[in-house]
């Protein structure tokens, strides 16, 4: 995987042999963004697969239980995570009720694990194709953390949006906020949009406010966490600040996430877990630090966007004005009924 907390630095690759690495390379942010750690998480389950492929079946099954639920231990507030885990262990499942010779499950579940990392593309694309129509020409547009190539298999969520238009011949201009604690907008939605030439320009996050005041953003797109039946929406932290900006100054804010991110089983944002990082992802970056030595830290990493500020869910499936449980659970039934056909 490439080494995110690198970026724009260095490029390093690391490389990954057994379900526990990868797990402690998704709770290190080494790959960071919910449907990139739901295909990491799947490739945890297959490399731990084809390392156990030599095994008894016992074991084998025993040492695959032990990996996955490493991994399901690597991040709280990600629903992509335990959709893979979960979609993975169902493939598992299948597979052993067959009877399957051991090195077969391991290559099938290797199989499985592309196949996630291929649908999620195509699912990028297609909310990219729907986004791009919301956008105007020659739009101003604000991104907060990173939910482009980086947080996903390729393409992006919200950036995915941005490339589309940008493809589909519209000027846009994207305004990137730093996204403190960890810098995700100026590390690595900066980097990725000056490699595909995209113009775009690097503000403090409490920038924002006076920028939307100013007339200077026409929309808001970010990606998403988890989001809950309601239609609540988890973000990185300080998403919710952007979108009370947003609602002030009349401009639409536009969350987009695939289907996997939503989580029909936890009714509202008041129930999704909010993980909580180290006090040193505050007090400084790197080898710098700025904060006096022993001051008490928060560092929650996500919030929770009430469903009433977001004007439209972007998902692979179509767009959802105005998200609501009716809407979400007409959608999620929809996805249901294509699985089943």
């Amino acid at each position: 995987m490439l080494d995110q907390r690198l970026l724009p630095a260095r490029i390093e690759y690391v490389r990954y042999d057994s379900a526990a690495a990868v797990a402690a390379g998704i709770k290190t942010m080494v790959v960071r963004g919910a449907p990139a750690i739901g295909c990491a998480a799947a490739y945890g389950v297959a490399l731990e697969a084809l390392r156990l492929r030599d095994q008894p079946r016992d074991a084998f099954l025993a040492g695959l239980t032990h990996g996955i639920a490493a991994l399901a231990a690597s991040r709280p507030t990600a629903v992509n995570l335990f959709w893979a885990l979960d979609r993975m262990r169902a493939r598992l499942d299948t597979l052993s009720l067959r009877a399957l010779p051991v090195a077969e499950i391991a290559d099938a579940l290797l199989a499985e694990a592309h196949a996630i990392t291929v649908e999620d593309v195509q699912l990028n694309r297609a909310m990219g194709t729907l986004g791009a129509a919301l956008l105007p020409h020659n739009a101003r547009v604000l991104t907060h953390c990173n939910a482009g190539s980086l947080a996903t298999a390729g393409h992006g969520t919200a950036l995915g949006v941005i490339r589309s238009a940008v493809e589909a011949g519209k000027r846009i201009h994207v305004y990137a906020d730093e996204t403190r604690p960890f810098l995700q907008g100026a590390r690595l939605t900066a980097w990725e949009l000056m490699q595909d030439n995209i113009p775009v320009t690097l503000i403090a996050d409490n920038a924002a406010g006076l920028l939307m005041r100013q007339g200077s953003i026409d929309a808001v797109i970010v990606g998403a966490d988890r989001v809950a039946a309601n239609g609540d929406v988890a973000n990185k932290i300080g998403t919710y600040s952007v979108a009370v900006l947003a609602r002030r100054h009349g401009i639409p804010f536009y969350v987009a996430a695939p289907l996997s991110t939503v989580d029909i089983n936890t009714a509202s944002g008041d129930d999704i877990p909010i993980e909580e990082r180290a006090a040193a992802e505050v007090t400084g970056y790197g080898d710098t630090q700025w904060a006096p030595a022993g001051v008490g830290v928060r560092n929650p990493v996500f919030d929770v966007t009430p469903a009433e500020l977001v004007t439209a869910l972007i998902t692979e499936r179509g767009v959802v004005c105005a998200p609501d449980a009716a809407k979400i659970a007409a959608l999620v039934a929809v996805r249901a009924l294509e699985s089943r056909s």
